[in-house]
This record gives structure tokens, C-alpha cells and sequence, in this order.
């Protein structure tokens, strides 16, 4: 079984310290639900695995996770998109929830982004990444929960439960990376290689070309490729092409890499 570890701090230790040595799972009794501004709300409707409305109208987007697209349409869903769904309403439909926020509220739908609680103080969203319902999927500056997020992530992985087992979301190597792939968020295993600007913020990774944006390269402690080529490495993100036909990543905060040890 491979191990990784995440090299970034979350903010506010207290919280990754009571994740890791939680005598029960991550996701239950609320062992990271080191909050404030939480908000109880009542659940009206559930729409698919990361999304529902409150009975005031509210619509809530889960924070920091992603699942299997249902149908939309003409639009077919995703490999255990129906899956994912029924799964968080058999946690939430018609329930008393609470939220707990980050520093950015509303994304650019206008929905509230927020960690999910159930009333026996569950948290909901890590459930469903530890059971393979959903990947973590994290933009900053909404970083508070990632780290405990990805840490049931590796173990949903390292189990191949849910999505994980599937060809459209199952881990991919560097090397097997092809233009089948393009438009798809995927999780990349491989080892870095050779730098391709002299800073460190493009790097080759088996057959895509990996860069950190310059908007985004503030977030950063350092280029990624300065002190790290040739050690191997994960990556998360949307597989593209560029205007030469290549295929490449985008990193957008630091939580999208990490080393293994």
C-alpha cells in the first residue's frame, strides 16, 4: 500500500492535531468540526452528491469535494453520479444540518460553500470522500478543511472503494495520460521531471506538462521544480490542451501536489 503526505500546513493546528488522533473515523462525531459562524439550517432538497437547497432557498454547495456528475438533459451522468446522490440524501434529505464556512462564502453561482455537519455531529462531506463518493477538490483561499480532507482521500484510495474503482476517476500514472482524458478533473501519479521555464513553475510530468498559473503562484512557498526533480510526486487538476495540441495541468494552490516520502 503507498503512503503520501501533504507538505503544507492547515491553518490552525488544533484542527489536524484532533483529526489524527480521533479515536473514531475522521468524518464522525465532528472530530474536526472546529467551527465558528456555524449556521443550522433545514434541508429541503437534495439535487445530487455535493449539492442541496434549504427550506429557505438556501442553495449549498459542499465545500472542498467534488462528485460524479448526474444526468443533466441530454447530458449523461458520471460513473456513480446517481450513487453519490443517494447518498447524501440518505445522510440529509429533510434534516437538521450545520455549516461551518471558510474565508470565501459564495462561489460564482451565488451558492453558499460550506462543511456539512449531521445533527449527531457526522461531518458529511468527509464521509463521502471516505467512502469514495467524491474527491477532494479544493481552490484557495478555502483551505481550512484539505488536509483532513485529503488524508481520507489517500485511504479511500489506497481501499479503491467507490469512484476509485472505476475507470473514469481511478488514479492515472503520468505516462498513461492521453488526449482520452482532456476536459476530465483526474488525480496523476508519476515523478517530476525536468523543469521547463528557469523559475520552476512549468515542469514536464510523464506526458503532460504541469504549471503553476502566475496567478496563482503567490499562494506558493517556492516553484514547485526548484529543489524537486526527479522525485515522485501527485497531482490533481483539469487535463487540457495547448494551442499546440499538448497536454498539460494546472495547479492552482499547493493542495494540488504532493510528494511522496
Amino acid at each position: 500500500m503507498k503512503s503520501w503526505w501533504v507538505r503544507f500546513r492547515l491553518n490552525g493546528g488544533l484542527l489536524l492535531t484532533l483529526a489524527l488522533f480521533a479515536p473514531v473515523p475522521l468524518w464522525a462525531g465532528g472530530s474536526v468540526s472546529v467551527v465558528s459562524q456555524a449556521q443550522w439550517v433545514q434541508v429541503k432538497y437534495v439535487f445530487d452528491g455535493d449539492t442541496f437547497m434549504t427550506r429557505r432557498g438556501q442553495r449549498i454547495r459542499l465545500l472542498g469535494i467534488n462528485t460524479p456528475e448526474v444526468a443533466h438533459g441530454d447530458e449523461p451522468g458520471q460513473p456513480m453520479g446517481e450513487a453519490a446522490a443517494r447518498a447524501l440524501r440518505s445522510r440529509i434529505a429533510g434534516q437538521l444540518v450545520r455549516l461551518a464556512f471558510d474565508r470565501q462564502r459564495k462561489d460564482r453561482y451565488g451558492r453558499t460553500l460550506a462543511q456539512v455537519w449531521s445533527r449527531d455531529g457526522d461531518w458529511i462531506n468527509g464521509w463521502l470522500v471516505a467512502e469514495g463518493y467524491a474527491h477532494v477538490y479544493t481552490f484557495s483561499p478555502n483551505i481550512k478543511w484539505t488536509e483532513p480532507l485529503l488524508k481520507l482521500e489517500h485511504q479511500a484510495i489506497a481501499a479503491h472503494r467507490g469512484i476509485w474503482r472505476t475507470d473514469r476517476f481511478a488514479v492515472l500514472t503520468a505516462d498513461a495520460v492521453s488526449a482520452k482524458h482532456v476536459g476530465q478533473f483526474r488525480v496523476v501519479d508519476g515523478v517530476m521531471g525536468k523543469k521547463l521555464d528557469k523559475h520552476g513553475w512549468v515542469f514536464r510530468f510523464g506526458r503532460l506538462k504541469v504549471s503553476v498559473p502566475r496567478r496563482y503562484r503567490a499562494l506558493f512557498d517556492a516553484p514547485p521544480a526548484i529543489a524537486h526533480v526527479s522525485e515522485g510526486m501527485r497531482v490533481r487538476g483539469r487535463i487540457r490542451t495547448s494551442r499546440q495540441g499538448r497536454l498539460y495541468l494546472a495547479l492552482h494552490s499547493p493542495q494540488d501536489m504532493e510528494w511522496k516520502p
